[in-house]
């Protein structure tokens, strides 16, 4: 990634962040987490004057963590959650190392941090990093990859994304059976 694109990725966390200062901006989060409302709706459901909504709105756009649709007059919006996942990203530590050409990845991360793997079939799989149990996943200059740690041979530089998948709920359910 280039210098311009870390200074934009710094510059949106920091929106980011600074947006999720407020406990009114949070809780229209949480409103728009559940649908979409117009800036009204959501000023009453918080109990707060339009004006007042549309001051805190536009703190959450220029953070980009809402959307915007216009239908004739009305202003409905949604939140842009992923915004949020790439504001974090900015703050992952990048660590600069050097391995010969054909190593495996699964060498390379070993060089760089403490790895436990499990042996499933053929394949060895990562079960924890620095202690940190998990489902891991990687990408390579940006692009998820299909093979395995042990079997990504790192033949050009590259920049690798060691990612771990967080148990994030997408919905809940409320479910109510019938007596």
């Amino acid at each position: 990634m280039g210098k311009c694109v870390f200074t934009y990725m710094r510059e949106l966390g920091n929106k980011v962040f600074s947006a999720l200062g407020s406990d009114t901006r949070i809780k229209m989060l949480e409103i728009l987490s559940e649908e979409e409302v117009h800036i009204s709706e959501l000023a009453r459901k918080i109990g707060i004057s339009v004006p007042v909504a549309a001051k805190h709105v536009k703190i959450l756009e220029e953070a980009q963590l809402i959307e915007r649709r216009v239908f004739g007059k009305t202003h409905v919006l949604k939140p842009n959650r992923n915004n949020i996942y790439i504001a974090m990203d900015s703050f992952a530590p990048t660590k600069t190392i050097e391995v010969e050409k054909g190593t495996t990845l699964l060498d390379a991360l070993r060089g760089v941090t403490a790895v436990k793997v499990k042996k499933k079939g053929d394949r060895e799989l990562i079960i924890s990093t620095d202690g940190d149990e998990g489902l891991y996943v990687y990408e390579i200059n940006g692009k998820i990859s299909e093979q395995t740690v042990d079997n990504c041979v790192l033949d050009d530089d590259s920049v690798i994304e060691w990612k771990k998948l967080e148990p994030v709920t997408k919905i809940k359910l409320d479910i109510h059976v019938k007596k």
